[in-house]
């Protein structure tokens, strides 16, 4: 080594600058940018593989000095007399390469910042971590900073340095465990992971950006800089209107769609739609349908399409699969321009396993439990997020945060609620660890949610958040500072297993089975309930709701009706998934489109028909949908007639003003003059019949509207004689002026 060098290296460790030099030093910055001594100023570049590298003044771009390469592996170093502004002017083998140094560039992150994020009360964590493309000191770049305590070094590697771990190593900000640095000349589009080196002094595979807001689609698992420009939206008028749409006296009615599966394009070799051509597409369709959200399955970055979203990696980042995040909230703009919410599935349950991903992020069990009887989820073969560490509790809410605020959606279904909320979900007795008191009650997931629905409530004004809760958990829906988690709705799995269970029975057997079909209404104002009929009832071997029914083809399409004329009847918002409106015959897929094709045939364009007319129907009448809350709105008119299988309910709007009627027989038998006793004297209009032939049914009826006679039934001193069709749900209104 030369007396230059040597001049050039002092008061560094040979140890050190070999670390660096083999990509193992945690504090780049000790060594690498511009440092003063006693004559003046050091500069030194790590440029590995470079064959000359240039100082020049950064405004001017004259030449400052020649750097003399002081050590074999890449490092370059030049004397200055002063302080000087720098670029650099880089001599690869094959291209010269101007830009700026990111080792100039001082401290980026605040304080304060860094305590919140420690805190896990960083709620615009995606302005914070992540890729951000900024400006420093006028020069145009990417500031990136990721969580990763444990790590002995942590670097950018992307496209821009040959995915070269060595070159672009972080700056670790203290005890927050946050590494940043700004490369300059860098912008959106470009891709990137970060490489890090675990406690042990492990190289691990590098990993995608847990922050990042855009990523590559799969197969492909590079993060990509978002752009920074916000989203200029024109929907103002929807979201200061929205809370009065999503409130208990409101009708809901929702549409869950698989987006990769709603619509494939085989001639052009099976594709999807992108979020341009579902606008276009979908929204239509659905409004036309009278429903009035679409709700998304889990639309986050996720490596494995056959997981539906529901083993998501990108949690900031809307899936590339259909397009761009600009995409994604042009989407979003115009379903709302048309009227409609958006509710999008989103999993703070667990995570992949994938190398690339969020798993022994650090080189240590950074989001996960370290246990797996806390850490892995056995049914699924996931990994469970800890919620005990504020870190992660505050990357999830602020995740939930980033699709509320940033895309405006409208609500959140949260997936697998109850295998949160128990520690021993899904497991055997030696296989799970109690709580501190002895329970099996998951404390630090029952104050996640508490915080996480508090926030959105006080952050999102509009905006709800839905539980998909399959237990008797009390107080789902009930307000966090009454004792409750605070969820809006929760979905009302009983209610759809036990009244799936007994459609599914043939006819002569549903007497034995009558009290589970109205059991529902036993607790049916425990919590705010949806009633949803959704994709996992179609999958896995379940086969499709049409196949559900007993009966020859007939009477399998005749009980659907009667099933779905019976949901939109009884109390709690609706959510069906998409292809069941058009009695879909096989089971879902998601490599294959909704049977489109079906609507071709008039029993299935019937079926259509029924959910369209369901929906104007719930719509616009308060009796339906008004009252869900309210016990004083709903009676059973009949409930104990197991031997005939028929049940009748009087729903009743809030003023007193109409009341509406609804009658099912679910058997095969015409049931001529049956009486049904009703609280209103006068006239009753038939305004909707599941067996009429515009359906698909056999059009037997009651002429329009029936009157009452002064017979008394069912405990009540008047009574309509009724013709009930097979396998039928009749509606009825009454009103003063009928």
């Amino acid at each position: 080594m030369t007396a230059g060098h040597d001049r050039l290296l002092a008061g560094l460790d040979p140890a050190a600058v070999q670390a660096l030099v083999d990509g193992r030093h945690g504090d780049p910055f000790a060594i690498l940018g511009q440092h003063p001594r006693d004559d003046g100023q050091v500069v030194r570049v790590f440029m590995p593989g470079a064959t000359a590298v240039d100082l020049l003044a950064r405004e001017t771009g004259d030449q400052l000095a020649s750097m003399e390469l002081v050590h074999p592996g890449g490092l370059f170093a030049a004397s200055l007399d002063h302080y000087a502004a720098y670029r650099l002017r880089i001599h690869w083998p094959e291209a010269v390469q101007e830009t700026e140094d990111p080792y100039s560039f001082g401290l980026l992150l605040g304080d304060l910042d860094l305590h919140l994020v420690g805190q896990g009360t960083h709620y615009e964590l995606s302005h914070v971590l992540g890729a951000q493309a900024i400006s420093v000191h006028g020069v145009a770049g990417v500031r990136f900073a990721v969580w990763a305590p444990n790590a002995r070094r942590v670097s950018v590697v992307g496209d821009f340095n040959a995915w070269d771990g060595r070159r672009h190593p972080m700056r670790l900000r203290g005890a927050s465990g946050v590494w940043e640095l700004f490369i300059p000349r860098l912008g959106p589009g470009d891709h990137y992971k970060y490489e890090l080196i675990g406690p042990q002094g492990q190289l691990l595979p590098q990993k995608a950006d847990p922050v990042a807001r855009t990523s590559e689609a799969a197969p492909g698992s590079a993060s990509i800089v978002a752009r920074s420009e916000p989203f200029r939206w024109t929907d103002a008028e929807w979201m200061n209107s929205r809370a009065q749409r999503h409130t208990d006296q409101a009708p809901i009615s929702i549409y869950e769609v698989h987006v990769g599966s709603w619509l494939r394009f085989p001639e052009e070799g099976n594709r999807s739609l992108d979020w341009a051509e579902l606008a276009a597409r979908m929204i239509p369709y659905v409004v036309d349908m009278g429903f009035t959200h679409i709700e998304l399955l889990p639309i986050m970055e996720h490596p494995f399409g056959g997981s539906w979203g529901y083993q998501p990696l990108g949690l900031f980042a809307p899936t590339g699969r259909y397009g761009t995040p600009e995409d994604f909230a042009g989407f979003v703009d115009r379903c709302h321009e048309a009227g409609l919410g958006v509710i999008l599935d989103w999993v703070p349950a667990h995570f992949p396993t994938d190398v690339f991903g969020l798993a022994q992020f650090d080189g240590t069990a950074l989001y996960e439990h370290q246990d797996p009887r806390e850490g892995f989820h056995q049914d699924w073969n996931t990994l469970i997020y800890n919620l005990g560490r504020n870190e992660v509790k505050g990357f999830l809410i602020a995740s939930a945060l980033e699709w509320l605020e940033r895309y405006h959606i409208d609500a959140l279904r949260v997936d697998a609620v109850a295998s949160m909320l128990y520690r021993d979900y899904s497991r055997a007795h030696d296989q799970w660890i109690p709580n501190q008191y002895g329970g099996r009650e998951n404390l630090e997931a029952i104050e996640f949610f508490k915080h996480l629905n508090s926030i959105v409530r006080d952050r999102c004004p509009g905006a709800i958040t839905i539980a998909e809760e399959s237990t008797a958990w009390p107080g789902v829906t009930k307000p966090a500072e009454e004792g409750g988690l605070g969820f809006t709705f929760k979905w009302n799995m009983g209610w759809m297993h036990d009244t799936l269970h007994y459609m599914e029975q043939d006819p002569i057997y549903r007497s034995y089975n009558h009290g589970a079909f109205a059991f529902g209404m036993v607790y049916a104002y425990s919590e705010r309930f949806i009633l949803p009929l959704s994709h996992d009832e179609v999958v896995h071997g379940k086969g499709s709701l049409l196949r559900k029914m007993p009966g020859d083809a007939w009477q399998r399409f005749a009980n659907l009706r009667a099933y779905l004329g019976f949901m939109w009847a009884h109390p709690g918002k609706k959510l069906l998934f998409m292809g069941i409106e058009i009695a879909q015959e096989r089971e879902w897929d998601h490599d294959s489109s909704v049977s489109w094709e079906l609507l071709d045939q008039p029993s299935h364009a019937g079926v259509q028909r029924l959910v369209r007319d369901l929906n104007r129907i719930y719509g616009s009448e308060p009796a339906l949908h008004a009252t869900d809350q309210d016990p004083e709105g709903f009676a059973w008119a009949v409930v104990d007639d197991q031997a005939n299988s028929v049940f009748a309910m009087l729903r009743t709007a809030p003023d007193q003003s109409t009341v509406i009627l609804a009658v099912s027989n679910m058997t095969p038998v015409v049931r001529a003059d049956y009486r049904v006793g009703v609280s209103h004297e006068g006239w009753w209009q038939e305004i909707l019949n599941t067996d009429a032939a515009v359906y698909g049914g056999s059009n037997l009826g009651n002429g329009g509207a029936v009157a009452t006679e002064e017979i008394r039934a069912h405990g009540q001193s008047a009574s309509l004689k009724l013709i009930l069709p097979p396998f039928s749900t009749v509606l009825f209104r009454w009103r003063p002026q009928d």
